[in-house]
Protein backbone atom coordinates (compact mmCIF):
# COMPACT_ATOMS: atom_id res chain seq x y z
CA UNK A 1 0.00 0.00 0.00
CA UNK A 2 1.29 3.70 -0.72
CA UNK A 3 2.69 5.81 2.25
CA UNK A 4 1.64 9.25 2.62
CA UNK A 5 4.66 11.19 2.30
CA UNK A 6 5.46 8.55 -0.78
CA UNK A 7 6.30 10.65 -4.19
CA UNK A 8 5.47 8.78 -7.31
CA UNK A 9 6.43 11.22 -10.35
CA UNK A 10 2.77 12.64 -12.64
CA UNK A 11 3.32 15.43 -14.97
CA UNK A 12 -0.50 16.05 -13.41
CA UNK A 13 -1.01 18.95 -11.03
CA UNK A 14 -3.92 20.81 -8.75
CA UNK A 15 -4.67 24.43 -9.22
CA UNK A 16 -6.57 26.14 -6.58
CA UNK A 17 -8.61 29.22 -6.94
CA UNK A 18 -10.10 31.11 -3.87
CA UNK A 19 -13.36 32.04 -4.80
CA UNK A 20 -15.67 34.58 -2.95
CA UNK A 21 -19.45 34.95 -3.39
CA UNK A 22 -22.82 34.08 -1.78
CA UNK A 23 -24.27 30.70 -2.72
CA UNK A 24 -24.30 29.08 -5.88
CA UNK A 25 -26.64 25.91 -6.66
CA UNK A 26 -25.94 22.47 -4.55
CA UNK A 27 -25.84 20.61 -8.18
CA UNK A 28 -23.40 23.24 -9.82
CA UNK A 29 -21.58 20.38 -12.00
CA UNK A 30 -22.74 21.53 -15.86
CA UNK A 31 -23.14 25.06 -14.78
CA UNK A 32 -19.97 25.37 -13.61
CA UNK A 33 -18.64 24.08 -16.24
CA UNK A 34 -20.82 26.35 -18.84
CA UNK A 35 -19.89 29.59 -17.08
CA UNK A 36 -16.37 29.18 -17.59
CA UNK A 37 -16.25 27.78 -20.95
CA UNK A 38 -18.04 31.21 -21.66
CA UNK A 39 -15.08 33.62 -20.64
CA UNK A 40 -12.66 35.20 -22.62
CA UNK A 41 -8.87 34.23 -22.54
CA UNK A 42 -9.54 30.97 -21.42
CA UNK A 43 -12.98 29.53 -22.15
CA UNK A 44 -12.99 28.11 -25.80
CA UNK A 45 -9.47 26.21 -24.20
CA UNK A 46 -11.31 24.74 -21.60
CA UNK A 47 -14.46 24.32 -24.18
CA UNK A 48 -12.45 22.25 -26.71
CA UNK A 49 -9.78 20.38 -24.03
CA UNK A 50 -10.51 16.83 -22.53
CA UNK A 51 -7.24 17.23 -20.75
CA UNK A 52 -8.85 19.17 -17.85
CA UNK A 53 -10.93 17.95 -14.76
CA UNK A 54 -13.28 20.18 -12.70
CA UNK A 55 -13.60 19.56 -9.12
CA UNK A 56 -17.63 20.37 -7.51
CA UNK A 57 -16.94 23.50 -5.02
CA UNK A 58 -17.02 23.41 -1.45
CA UNK A 59 -19.45 24.86 0.82
CA UNK A 60 -21.81 24.53 3.40
CA UNK A 61 -25.29 23.51 2.54
CA UNK A 62 -28.32 26.27 2.98
CA UNK A 63 -31.37 24.09 1.90
CA UNK A 64 -33.67 24.90 -0.61
CA UNK A 65 -30.53 23.34 -3.27
CA UNK A 66 -28.35 25.69 -2.58
CA UNK A 67 -24.23 25.27 -1.38
CA UNK A 68 -23.29 28.88 0.64
CA UNK A 69 -19.65 29.45 -0.21
CA UNK A 70 -17.33 30.15 2.95
CA UNK A 71 -13.54 30.74 2.98
CA UNK A 72 -12.74 27.53 2.27
CA UNK A 73 -14.44 27.29 -1.09
CA UNK A 74 -12.70 26.33 -3.80
CA UNK A 75 -11.96 26.39 -7.41
CA UNK A 76 -10.49 23.40 -8.36
CA UNK A 77 -8.85 22.02 -11.66
CA UNK A 78 -7.00 19.13 -12.42
CA UNK A 79 -4.99 18.91 -15.56
CA UNK A 80 -1.56 18.67 -17.19
CA UNK A 81 1.49 20.90 -15.70
CA UNK A 82 2.41 22.11 -19.17
CA UNK A 83 -1.46 23.65 -19.45
CA UNK A 84 -1.19 25.85 -16.43
CA UNK A 85 -0.78 29.09 -18.95
CA UNK A 86 -3.73 28.02 -20.48
CA UNK A 87 -6.30 28.75 -17.19
CA UNK A 88 -4.39 31.58 -15.47
CA UNK A 89 -6.14 34.03 -16.92
CA UNK A 90 -8.84 32.74 -14.67
CA UNK A 91 -7.61 34.71 -12.00
CA UNK A 92 -9.66 37.76 -11.03
CA UNK A 93 -12.59 36.81 -13.41
CA UNK A 94 -16.27 37.14 -12.21
CA UNK A 95 -18.69 34.00 -13.41
CA UNK A 96 -22.41 34.07 -12.97
CA UNK A 97 -22.72 30.05 -12.09
CA UNK A 98 -26.48 29.71 -12.67
CA UNK A 99 -28.94 32.34 -14.97
CA UNK A 100 -30.56 32.26 -12.11
CA UNK A 101 -28.86 33.57 -9.49
CA UNK A 102 -27.60 36.75 -9.83
CA UNK A 103 -24.73 37.21 -7.28
CA UNK A 104 -21.63 36.37 -9.38
CA UNK A 105 -18.91 34.60 -8.08
CA UNK A 106 -14.99 36.04 -7.69
CA UNK A 107 -12.11 34.26 -8.84
CA UNK A 108 -8.68 34.87 -6.94
CA UNK A 109 -5.31 33.66 -7.52
CA UNK A 110 -4.60 30.25 -7.57
CA UNK A 111 -2.32 27.82 -5.52
CA UNK A 112 -0.80 24.60 -7.47
CA UNK A 113 0.08 21.72 -5.81
CA UNK A 114 1.04 17.88 -7.10
CA UNK A 115 -0.74 14.61 -6.62
CA UNK A 116 -0.50 12.17 -3.59
CA UNK A 117 -0.89 8.97 -3.78
CA UNK A 118 -3.44 7.17 -0.76
CA UNK A 119 -4.45 3.59 -0.61
CA UNK A 120 -7.97 4.42 -1.23
CA UNK A 121 -9.99 7.16 -3.34
CA UNK A 122 -13.17 8.53 -3.34
CA UNK A 123 -15.37 10.35 -6.75
CA UNK A 124 -18.69 12.02 -5.42
CA UNK A 125 -20.41 11.08 -8.78
CA UNK A 126 -19.01 8.56 -11.51
CA UNK A 127 -21.41 8.55 -14.77
CA UNK A 128 -21.30 5.77 -16.97
CA UNK A 129 -23.59 4.53 -20.37
CA UNK A 130 -26.77 2.83 -18.52
CA UNK A 131 -25.03 4.36 -15.06
CA UNK A 132 -29.14 4.30 -13.86
CA UNK A 133 -28.81 0.40 -14.04
CA UNK A 134 -26.37 -0.89 -10.89
CA UNK A 135 -25.10 -4.23 -12.79
CA UNK A 136 -24.34 -2.71 -15.50
CA UNK A 137 -22.24 0.25 -13.79
CA UNK A 138 -20.34 -2.29 -11.69
CA UNK A 139 -19.89 -4.09 -14.92
CA UNK A 140 -18.56 -0.95 -16.72
CA UNK A 141 -16.33 0.51 -13.97
CA UNK A 142 -14.73 -2.89 -13.68
CA UNK A 143 -13.87 -2.84 -17.44
CA UNK A 144 -12.26 0.95 -16.93
CA UNK A 145 -10.69 -0.54 -13.99
CA UNK A 146 -8.98 -3.14 -15.80
CA UNK A 147 -8.07 -0.79 -18.98
CA UNK A 148 -6.19 0.83 -16.83
CA UNK A 149 -4.66 -1.61 -15.70
CA UNK A 150 -5.54 -1.03 -12.08
CA UNK A 151 -6.55 -3.99 -9.46
CA UNK A 152 -8.49 -1.84 -6.88
CA UNK A 153 -11.11 -2.82 -5.07
CA UNK A 154 -14.25 -0.84 -6.02
CA UNK A 155 -17.07 -0.13 -3.93
CA UNK A 156 -20.37 1.72 -5.47
CA UNK A 157 -21.73 3.65 -2.92
CA UNK A 158 -24.76 6.27 -3.45
CA UNK A 159 -27.26 7.14 -6.46
CA UNK A 160 -26.99 10.52 -7.38
CA UNK A 161 -28.12 12.87 -9.82
CA UNK A 162 -26.64 15.52 -12.23
CA UNK A 163 -28.88 18.13 -14.53
CA UNK A 164 -27.34 19.47 -17.78
CA UNK A 165 -29.89 20.93 -19.70
CA UNK A 166 -33.06 19.72 -16.87
CA UNK A 167 -32.13 16.68 -18.26
CA UNK A 168 -30.94 14.03 -15.49
CA UNK A 169 -27.84 12.19 -15.91
CA UNK A 170 -28.03 9.05 -13.14
CA UNK A 171 -24.33 8.13 -11.22
CA UNK A 172 -23.07 6.81 -8.19
CA UNK A 173 -20.24 7.53 -5.81
CA UNK A 174 -17.45 5.42 -5.73
CA UNK A 175 -14.75 4.24 -3.86
CA UNK A 176 -12.16 2.29 -5.04
CA UNK A 177 -9.78 0.79 -2.31
CA UNK A 178 -6.28 -1.51 -1.73
CA UNK A 179 -4.87 1.10 -4.83
CA UNK A 180 -0.74 0.82 -4.86
CA UNK A 181 0.34 3.97 -5.30
CA UNK A 182 1.06 3.81 -9.22
CA UNK A 183 -2.18 2.93 -9.11
CA UNK A 184 -3.47 5.58 -7.42
CA UNK A 185 -2.24 8.55 -9.23
CA UNK A 186 -2.92 7.01 -12.36
CA UNK A 187 -6.48 6.93 -11.55
CA UNK A 188 -6.30 10.70 -10.37
CA UNK A 189 -4.87 11.33 -13.62
CA UNK A 190 -7.76 9.80 -16.11
CA UNK A 191 -10.78 8.94 -13.91
CA UNK A 192 -13.63 7.03 -14.89
CA UNK A 193 -16.28 7.87 -16.61
CA UNK A 194 -17.35 10.84 -18.42
CA UNK A 195 -18.21 14.65 -17.72
CA UNK A 196 -15.01 15.06 -15.51
CA UNK A 197 -15.51 18.57 -16.60
CA UNK A 198 -18.50 18.95 -14.54
CA UNK A 199 -17.25 17.48 -11.59
CA UNK A 200 -17.71 13.61 -12.18
CA UNK A 201 -15.13 10.84 -11.98
CA UNK A 202 -12.75 13.39 -10.42
CA UNK A 203 -10.75 11.06 -7.85
CA UNK A 204 -9.58 12.53 -4.14
CA UNK A 205 -7.81 10.36 -1.44
CA UNK A 206 -10.14 8.71 0.82
CA UNK A 207 -9.78 9.84 4.66
CA UNK A 208 -13.41 8.44 5.98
Amino acid sequence: MPQGDMQIPSHTIEVDFPVQGNAIPLDHGYALYAALSRLPGVGRWLHGTDKVAIHSIRGDYAGKGLLKLSAKSRLRLRLPHRCLSRILPLAGKRVIVDDHFFHPVRIGVPQTTLLRPAAALYAHMVTTRNGQDEHRFDTEIRRQLATLDIAGKPTRGKRRVLRIKGKAVVGHSLLVSELTAEESIRLQEVGLGGRRKMGCGVFIPWRG
